[in-house]
């Protein structure tokens, strides 16, 4: 059987998702819950794999079993042995032919700022916040140069494994509630650093240490030396992939949505 799993998590205190030798991971800890539930070895597959640091309101895996279990049971019965830190919200038995990574049309992250001067508690950790006031005009008007195809070598880690540089952003919005800014795009994939590097160039601007047109001129260079801002990862969340209908992948919420923000 094939089984696929919408996971939800906080990366504050882990590794990033793929295994390796540095404990602990979130595909690590997951699996270990999972072989657990199936009485056997589980290795799963996933949709996108997030840095140190970064969260999800909505992964997508699948993995392959032998083991007969309901639905219900993959949900209710991982989340008791999971970290409080990490849940499946769902699973569904899904078709031979799908690939959490391979089958995804588009990906899609949220950025999200608090910019306001007080430090946060309750969302420390999940949320980048910048004290200074940011100029949201600025950074909405640079962030225009990125949609379409092009190559984003200067926005790419210098460690970025991927064969080729260019990506395709099918959508970039920004938006300012309050306190909050969310900066979300959504891609047919993204590379390693990609969007925190993107949020740092348009802070920086934000922040008026750039002009507007800086975004584009790094863009244009081709050179990851040229931009060299890095945002941290604590407001960066996977939040939804895209997959052909036929695959019946549930939609999932915005990060504003999961906490409550604006309602």
């Amino acid at each position: 059987m094939k089984i696929a799993l919408g996971i939800e998590y906080a990366g504050c205190n882990y590794f990033g998702w793929q295994r390796q030798s540095i404990s602990p991971t979130i595909q690590e800890t997951l699996e270990s819950a999972l072989s657990k539930i199936a009485n056997e070895q589980i290795r799963v597959h996933c949709a996108g794999r997030t840095d140190t640091g970064v969260h999800a309101i909505q992964q997508i895996v699948h993995f392959e079993t032998s083991s007969q279990r309901d639905n219900h049971a993959w949900v209710l019965g991982t989340n008791t042995i999971l970290s409080k830190d990490i849940a499946v919200i769902w699973a569904i038995d899904i078709h031979d032919d799908f690939h959490a990574r391979f089958s995804a049309e588009r990906r899609t992250y949220q950025y999200l700022i608090l910019n306001r001067q007080a430090r946060p508690a309750i969302l420390n950790g999940l949320v980048t916040w910048e004290c200074r006031p940011l100029d949201f005009e600025k950074m909405k008007q640079a962030s225009k140069c990125f949609v379409g195809e092009h190559d984003f070598t200067s926005y790419r880690a210098v460690a970025c494994q991927a064969k080729s540089p260019v990506r395709t952003i099918h959508s970039f919005d920004m938006d300012r509630l309050d306190d909050w800014i969310v900066i979300t795009l959504c891609a047919n994939a993204f590379l390693h650093h990609m969007v925190r590097n993107i949020a740092g160039v348009l802070m920086a601007i934000g922040l008026e240490k750039k002009e507007v047109n800086w975004a584009a001129d790094v863009l244009a260079a081709r050179d990851r030396t040229s931009g060299g801002v890095t945002a941290p990862p604590d407001g960066l969340y996977l939040v939804n992939i895209q997959y052909p209908a036929r695959f019946s992948i549930p939609e999932s919420k915005t990060v504003l949505e999961k906490f409550g923000i604006g309602h």
